[in-house]
């Protein structure tokens, strides 16, 4: 797809990438009550204000520690397979954001490279895009697994990036969380923010180019609204 940028420049709009937990799936609430379960395991009641620490695009190593702690390697693959078994019992009850799947379709029919960048862990994502019927659907699936460093750091957009073979001024990544825009931006994507009226202002100062609440209505020509901003 080209989209006109100025009158002498075009941008060829080469791969959409998508963080997965509230931009493709609205898994926000179960996630909580995922956490809440499997840290009252340890005897820790946790807040709701305490608990906004795992909606921030976090890898799920990090918030184990966060909360357990510095435990070793063995342990936090342990706990971290515990945990999600809670979470694939709330799994049923968890929707996709309304019109992502529409969106999704639409761009792969227009031969738009789908790609995912999610913190969470191999087994979670394969488990979702399952449920959903989109495991054919991206080319390239980078998980939490993959890298070393979790957003806001922007290694999982750059490593997305090489194996899609995908200029990231060319490439677009859709994030809910500031640690996600943030770590687009640094890997030089232009970057659509999801998120309520509240939130948005949050991701905006992150540096997403543009925010929108869900994907109903969202066309693949929109794309235009991020890639004709300031670099």
């Amino acid at each position: 797809m080209i989209i006109s940028e100025s009158v002498s420049e075009a941008i060829w709009v080469q791969s959409v990438i998508f963080d997965m937990d509230g931009v493709i799936i609205d898994s926000h609430p179960a996630h909580r009550r995922a956490w809440r379960e499997f840290l009252h395991i340890f005897g820790k009641e946790v807040s709701e204000v305490e608990l906004d620490f795992i909606l921030d695009g976090r890898k799920r190593h990090d918030i184990l520690r966060h909360f357990l702690g510095d435990l070793p390697e063995i342990e936090i693959e342990k706990y971290g397979r515990r945990k999600d078994e809670f979470f694939q019992q709330i799994a049923p009850d968890v929707k996709p954001i309304p019109g992502v799947l529409d969106f999704i379709a639409e761009l792969r029919r227009r031969a738009i490279t789908l790609a995912i960048a999610t913190s969470a862990s191999k087994t979670r994502t394969r488990f979702t895009l399952k449920r959903l019927h989109l495991t054919d659907q991206f080319a390239v699936v980078v998980t939490g697994d993959d890298v070393d460093d979790g957003k806001p750091d922007p290694a999982i957009y750059s490593l997305v990036c090489r194996r899609l073979r995908s200029d990231p001024r060319n490439s677009v990544g859709v994030e809910d969380a500031v640690s996600g825009v943030r770590a687009a931006k640094k890997a030089g994507l232009k970057c659509i923010g999801v998120g309520s009226a509240a939130s948005g202002d949050k991701l905006r100062a992150a540096g997403a180019d543009h925010v929108i609440e869900n994907f109903l209505g969202l066309e693949v020509n929109n794309l235009q609204l991020v890639l004709e901003g300031p670099a």
